[in-house]
């Protein structure tokens, strides 16, 4: 008995390393993968659920490369239901409402916002510094059979995000993200027509208000 009690320990044991280093294995190789990307082009599904209230979104996330110790660039161009733009250039981040008579805007510095993290994909992904307790989440299924889940708990955002799950492809695109918030909340971006490296004009990552628009300085997001 006490020769089987050990073989089934020493077993778990070996399952335990055997799937952390198969753990950081992914997670090394999608760092590779986004740390040679200069951009990123892709369409993206946000679904919100939370409070009471459920609320899909769609359009288009074009990211670049930010400076050695500068956030990069992101541009989410919300279509549908409506229109709505989050920009940032690294420096200043923007939310802004075609029609409104405000736009708000922040230090991308001190950005909090769920999807703040991305700025820092191209060229600094490292998703084990950035994910703390990165493992594999068997108990969820991926949208696209071959696919990796992984789950960890942000640095960046401990104190709001309970917890990310990432859908990784065999090609090592995060193709899903899901961010499990404190209260409750969650957050689901799935990504489709990835397109990397292409050219985007430096115009797309900046923003001027339209004439008449009131800018408020402080807290952003749709």
């Amino acid at each position: 008995m006490r020769l089987l009690a050990l073989a089934l320990l020493l077993a778990s044991v070996m399952l335990a390393l055997a799937a952390t280093e198969d753990v950081s294995s992914i997670a090394r190789a999608v760092d590779e993968h986004y740390n040679h990307l200069r951009t990123l082009q892709a369409e993206f599904a946000e679904k919100y659920r939370g409070a009471g209230m459920e609320r899909t979104e769609s359009g288009t996330l074009w990211l670049a490369k930010g400076g050695m110790k500068k956030p990069g660039k992101m541009r989410w161009e919300y279509r549908s239901p409506r229109e709505k733009l989050f920009v940032s250039d690294g420096r200043d981040a923007w939310f802004y409402i075609p029609g409104d008579r405000q736009a708000r805007k922040t230090d991308a510095r001190k950005l909090d916002d769920v999807r703040s993290p991305l700025a820092f994909l191209l060229g600094k992904s490292k998703l084990e510094k950035e994910l703390q307790g990165l493992s594999l989440a068997p108990d969820v299924a991926p949208v696209d059979a071959g696919d990796v889940v992984l789950r960890g708990v942000p640095t960046a955002l401990a104190d709001r995000v309970s917890s990310i799950l990432l859908e990784v492809t065999p090609e090592h695109r995060i193709q899903r993200i899901v961010i499990n918030e404190a209260d409750g909340s969650v957050t689901e971006y799935r990504f489709s027509e990835q397109k990397e490296d292409l050219p985007i004009p430096e115009g797309r990552f900046q923003f001027s208000p339209p004439a008449g628009t009131e800018t408020v300085e402080g807290g952003i997001g749709p």
